[in-house]
């Protein structure tokens, strides 16, 4: 009976496994990546202005000595 016992948990590991496996994998609606691409647009033209800021900063201190 001690060794059926042995036996049952890696089949209830297994089965555990499963469960959740085919849980994790399923199929989700999302709403794709144009979100995050369009967030992404954003912060690169963000940046863009940084530099663009940073470099007209630079000019300006050197033009004025």
């Amino acid at each position: 009976m001690a060794a059926l016992a042995w036996l049952l948990i890696p089949l209830v590991a297994a089965v555990g496994a499963g469960l959740w496996g085919s849980w994790a994998g399923r199929n989700r609606k999302t709403a794709g990546d144009g979100v995050e691409l369009a967030g992404y647009t954003r912060f690169r033209e963000a940046m863009e202005r940084t530099e663009v800021r940073a470099e007209a900063k630079e000019k300006s201190h050197s033009d004025a000595h």
